[in-house]
């Protein structure tokens, strides 16, 4: 397949403004200078076409002259950060420079090719924001829901920004955007609730979005101002823009902007484990320009906020959690008193059905059908379980849209327009599925997304729509979309029914001995690693996929008691299983298989003895897991501990007893919004997503302490004199 070329900075139309080289744009806004300056010697060989004027040189020229030729302290203050990375996140530092020298911001980062980078914007004379911050922090940390949590960013991001319009705004799994909420002046009409499709924002300005987070539109009228010479003189190529906070705009966003009346904007990215949830997006109807400093706290505020957001939304995880782990244990306890887990299932409506918000529920099990709540009929349930048989689930099959995926199930969409199935076994037709009915509904977009485009010359032409005005659409034939914790609930409870059908199956050979090669098949096909024992501790049964955790597919010991030379641990595990033979004691516990190799698997071992009476057993059932990606989650939990939870030390530098203080108080704020958050989401229901979000806490809170001590800096050189 021929790989369609990538159209250059400015050369996008809406054909292929997906692929637009926005990084690469070659020119700034007005409102700064941009220079790349050769190291060590720091001269100057690339700069915009308003350096000098910008600065206020007499001599008209600044490429081929050193940094300290222009005047201040400029160079002075540039050498100390040298030997740092600047790859990833900029500098700020306060300076003098031109002619005569005035107070500037010069913005410091390093490209892998093109020299450094400085940025230079006029300097504040405002007093600096730090009070924001502390205060802000606290009332992030505050928040007890999601909804809480956006109205007050938005009311905080309105006061310390000013602008006409503040709105917290979330993507959806399709990438679509909302408007979750919303600070306006009173005279705008209200955008709150509004839907944005997904190719308002390209992805390439998606992935820039992660990789530089705060990004500032002065006027939208502006006229840019070229690089000279375009050309890198080190790299050759043209400069890689990413993180530059000067960096022009593609004319088709600037259209975009148009087109709705903006004058001015603002966008501060929410980024939680690496994924951009949403954005806080701020608009002015005259141009704006908000100093360095107030943007920094902005965007330090908007990574508390995003790491609050994994807290909340790792909540109503362990919620679910709690609820599942109470359905488990009913279901132990039915096997005990009734012989079946079934009966605990389904004696209360609300037990499954709560966890997910579903409005129905149904088992296909066993050629029997078991109901609660709003659900189809039971051919109509059959028919849906022949399908997912043709669309295994692995492990969960999904949508909110089933006459889309299967039109000849269409006639269920009133009660089943969602569907959330997990496999109980690995028998053909045994399911688990949850049930939304459709809900018709009304969605308001910014304008027609569906209106056809016209790809002209005209700039005009650009945007995919001229009108924003609201345009709202009927949705059919979808239900209330699953959420994340319904997904992590239902294999949490599909995982556990398993668990259950798994010992059933494994009691009924016990006991149903004429039946034993049906079920002895059933069980040998499970992939949950399965050992079945008689009375005696005689080894009946290793399933294939016991005999491939233990690394001995052609070996199976003769007696339970032989199994402790398998695990690294023989003399804990001969205690429990004595225990388990001669007290009939169940043992929940966790040991480590050794393979043939020496590689180690940890395990969760469940042994039970079945009885048929009191003080008769008929034999014993042993369970294991694979807890690899457990311990893996452990390990991530203790490094956090380590690495998080200390508040990091003020890094070193020139800081006085003030700054220090103000650094370890903001920083304690910040580490206790990552402690609530780890809490959180260290319950979190699929354990092979907790190390990403832990790494991902860890690296917000890194990042925050940077851009605190970049804040502190600054500050502090704002109020000392020049160099």
């Amino acid at each position: 397949m021929t790989q369609l070329a990538a159209p250059a900075f400015g050369q996008a139309d809406l054909s292929n403004c997906e692929r637009e080289q926005i990084h690469l744009a070659g020119s700034i806004q007005p409102h700064g200078a941009l220079l790349v300056a050769r190291e060590p010697d720091l001269t100057i060989v690339q700069a915009s076409a308003n350096a000098a004027a910008f600065l206020g040189l007499r001599a008209g020229q600044v490429i081929g002259r050193r940094l300290g030729d222009l005047g201040g302290n400029l160079a002075a203050r540039v050498r100390p950060h040298l030997t740092a990375p600047l790859d990833a996140l900029p500098v700020a530092i306060p300076c003098h420079a031109g002619e005569p020298p005035r107070l500037l911001d010069a913005l410091l980062h390093r490209t892998p090719a093109d020299g450094l980078v400085i940025e230079l914007e006029r300097g504040d004379d405002d007093p600096h924001p730090m009070d924001d911050l502390g205060s802000g922090l606290q009332t992030i940390l505050a928040c007890s829901s999601l909804r809480q949590l956006a109205d007050e960013a938005a009311r905080l991001f309105r006061a310390l920004t000013g602008y006409d319009r503040v709105m917290v705004y979330r993507f959806d799994e399709d990438g679509h955007g909302e408007v979750f909420s919303e600070q306006r002046r009173p005279d705008l009409e209200p955008l709150l609730g509004n839907r944005y499709p997904a190719t308002d924002i390209p992805q390439i300005a998606r992935r820039l979005y992660i990789r530089n987070r705060v990004r500032m539109l002065v006027d939208v009228g502006y006229r840019p101002v070229p690089l000279e010479p375009r050309h890198s003189p080190l790299s050759r190529r043209e400069l890689d823009m990413s993180l530059c906070a000067l960096r022009s705009m593609s004319p088709i966003h600037l259209q975009y902007l148009k087109n709705m009346g903006v004058a001015a904007t603002l966008v501060i990215s929410l980024v939680i484990g690496g994924r951009l949830w949403g954005l806080v997006a701020c608009h002015h109807y005259v141009p704006r320009l908000l100093p360095f400093a107030r943007r920094a706290v902005c965007e330090l505020l908007a990574e508390a906020v995003a790491t609050r957001i994994a807290a909340l939304e790792g909540f109503l995880q362990s919620q679910a959690e709690l609820a599942v782990r109470r359905i488990e244990q009913r279901m132990i306890e039915a096997i005990g008193r009734d012989g079946d887990w079934r009966s605990a299932l389904f004696d209360t409506s609300h037990a499954l059905l709560q966890p997910l918000g579903a409005s129905g529920v149904a088992l296909l099990f066993e050629g029997q059908v078991l109901t609660a709540g709003d659900v189809p009929g039971t051919q109509e349930l059959r028919a849906l379980g022949n399908w997912l048989d043709r669309h295994r689930p692995a492990p969960l099959h999904v949508t909110a849209s089933l006459r889309s995926e299967a039109p000849h199930l269409a006639a269920l969409t009133p009660v089943a327009s969602g569907v959330l199935a997990t496999t109980v076994s690995e028998q053909p037709g045994e399911f688990l599925i949850w049930f939304r009915p459709e809900r018709v509904r009304t969605v308001t977009w910014g304008g027609d997304p569906f209106k056809a485009v016209v790809v002209g010359n005209d700039p005009a032409d650009l945007s995919p729509r001229r009108s924003f005005a609201k345009w709202q659409q009927l949705v059919e034939g979808t239900s209330d979309p699953w959420t994340a914790a319904d997904l992590a609930a239902a294999r949490m409870i599909g995982e556990t029914l398993t668990d259950m059908v798994q010992q059933f199956r494994a009691v009924r050979l016990l006991i149903v001995q004429h039946q034993v090669e049906e079920v002895r098949s059933q069980l040998g096909a499970s992939a949950q690693p399965t050992l079945i024992a008689d009375g005696d501790g005689r080894i009946l049964l290793a399933n294939r996929a016991c005999r491939a955790l233990i690394g001995k597919a052609d070996w199976l010991p003769p007696r339970i008691a032989d199994l402790p030379a398998l695990f690294a641990d023989d003399d804990g595990a001969r205690r429990r299983l004595e225990e388990l033979l001669i007290e009939r004691r169940p043992w929940r516990g966790e040991l480590a298989v050794q393979d043939a190799s020496g590689r180690t698997t940890p395990l969760l071992v469940r042994a039970d003895p079945v009885f048929s009476a009191p003080g008769r057993v008929l034999g014993f059932v042993l369970l294991f897991t694979d807890v690899t990606e457990r311990k893996r989650a452990e390990a991530a939990r203790q490094a956090f501990q380590e690495s998080v939870l200390r508040p990091p030390a003020a890094p070193l530098g020139r800081r006085d007893s003030a700054d220090e203080l103000a650094y370890r108080r903001l920083m304690g704020i910040m580490v206790e919004n990552a402690q609530l958050t780890a809490l959180e989401i260290t319950d979190s229901i699929d354990p092979a997503t907790l190390p990403d979000l832990l790494l991902g806490v860890q690296a917000s809170v890194a990042r925050m302490a940077e851009l605190l001590d970049h804040l502190i800096r600054h500050a502090h050189g704002n109020a000392a004199a020049p160099d």
